[in-house]
């Protein structure tokens, strides 16, 4: 399942329908990015630009214009070249944008600094995410000048620079049934990916053993990369948020924390579990454990339409700290506690993020300087956690160390929120008897 030629189109037309009149938009691809000497990264398509035309390839601009009787979609990406074709795979060139993907006309990227400027004349409002891409940036302004050179024969520049990225990005916080699908598919392979971890863990295991696992599955199923870089944390390092490392052993007695999701189609999944190394929980990782899954629950209870993004955090501040409270490790009056911030040492993220093509998606948070409304059809995470560092000299020794975190992905509905993620074992009964038949 992969988003339709039509969906592509639909997401363009819906774009340009809330652009103002008289306006251009421009975006611009990825590019190549190099790892060492003459070996570059696996290519990673910019998510917007992939998002409006569904094209892979790097060097490539998207341009919109509204209205143009000659055709509102033009792509400008690299010629074909039997010879680099033959070394690094074969490209679309400028017929295989139009028969292929949609676009209206398509030129040769080397010819984008004579046609682009002729495009952008005229138009009032030109559409573009400065900032984010320096040296492109510099382009843009190339083109609008060379038409400001040409004022006093007749040229009229854009009067007005408009940030793309809040319409786009708007867009992108909906996802439609095509990408649903893509997501369930997705977080279906990373909840098989975490399984097959947890049956393999056992005491003596490297942290990168368990990845490789992880990656196995990821691959086995069509979904060649993770959408971020996976953690997989033994013991302490499960204290560590963006613990990346993933090189030491893991020893019986402790926890192991992965947070890992496969990337499909564009999309990513994000999961996180925590469970024992030898199989059985500990009488204070069993509590703490229970906590954090009892925070989550109340989370999903709040996630629906009409109720705003930090309902689901605040529900599982409220459940942290009582629960922290209730086995010593804060001291005081809830709601002072929760005031005051005092759960902040054990618990310091939020309880989740918008997920879609990016791992972190966008989406404002807030809209007027209030927190968003939740509407169907956004796609969050719900992860909560206890983090006890381990030279924490405000506890006792047996909670240090212990770092635990729950994370799904789920779909704002009306009734109950959908848990894309769920058919990876969460409760310490599903997690002892899945390790104990690994």
């Amino acid at each position: 399942m992969s988003i339709t030629k039509q969906e592509y189109q639909r997401r363009r037309q819906q774009l340009m329908a809330l652009m103002e009149s008289d306006s251009i938009a421009i975006v611009p691809s990825a590019g190549m990015t190099v790892r060492s000497r003459d070996s570059e990264y696996a290519f990673r398509q910019d998510s917007d630009f992939y998002y409006l035309s569904g094209f892979d390839e790097p060097d490539a601009v998207l341009v919109l214009l509204p209205g143009r009787s000659a055709g509102e979609f033009i792509l400008f990406c690299r010629d074909r070249d039997p010879a680099m074709e033959l070394w690094n795979g074969y490209r679309a060139g400028p017929e295989g944008a139009c028969s292929k993907y949609g676009a209206d006309d398509a030129f040769p990227i080397d010819d984008i600094d004579e046609i682009l400027p002729g495009l952008i004349e005229g138009r009032q409002r030109l559409y573009y995410a400065m900032g984010r891409h320096a040296e492109f940036d510099q382009h843009v302004m190339q083109w609008v000048n060379v038409i400001r050179s040409k004022v006093r024969s007749g040229a009229q520049p854009p009067g007005e620079f408009l940030d793309l990225d809040h319409l786009l990005h708007d867009m992108r916080l909906f996802k439609s049934a095509a990408e649903l699908k893509i997501m369930r598919q997705a977080g279906q392979i990373s909840a098989r990916a975490h399984s097959r971890a947890m049956r393999y863990c056992k005491p003596g295991v490297y942290e990168y053993q368990l990845e490789a696992e992880i990656q196995h599955e990821f691959a086995m199923a069509g979904a060649r990369f993770p959408a971020y870089s996976s953690i997989v944390g033994g013991g302490a390092n499960g204290c560590i948020l963006h613990y990346v490392e993933n090189r030491d052993q893991l020893r019986d007695g402790d926890l192991v924390l992965i947070d890992a999701g496969c990337e499909l189609h564009g999309y990513a999944a994000d999961i996180t579990r925590t469970f024992p190394v030898n199989g059985r929980f500990s009488k204070e990782q069993q509590a703490l454990y229970e906590v954090v899954l009892a925070a989550q629950s109340a989370a999903f209870e709040v996630i629906r339409p009409g109720n705003h993004w930090n309902d689901p955090h605040e529900a599982t501040v409220k459940v942290i700290t009582q629960g922290l409270l209730d086995l010593g490790l804060l001291q005081g009056e809830l709601n002072a506690l929760i005031e005051t911030e005092a759960y902040r040492p054990f618990y310091m993220h939020r309880a989740g993020h918008w997920l879609g093509m990016d791992v972190h998606d966008v989406g404002d948070y807030k809209v007027g300087g209030q927190w968003r409304v939740l509407e169907s059809n956004m796609v969050m995470t719900v992860e909560p956690g206890i983090y006890v560092a381990p030279d924490n000299k405000d506890v006792e020794a047996r909670w240090r160390g212990i770092g635990i975190r729950i994370e799904d992905d789920v779909v704002v509905r009306k009734g109950d929120c959908e848990i894309l993620t769920e058919d990876v074992p969460k409760s310490i009964s599903e997690i002892e008897a899945l390790m104990a038949h690994g």
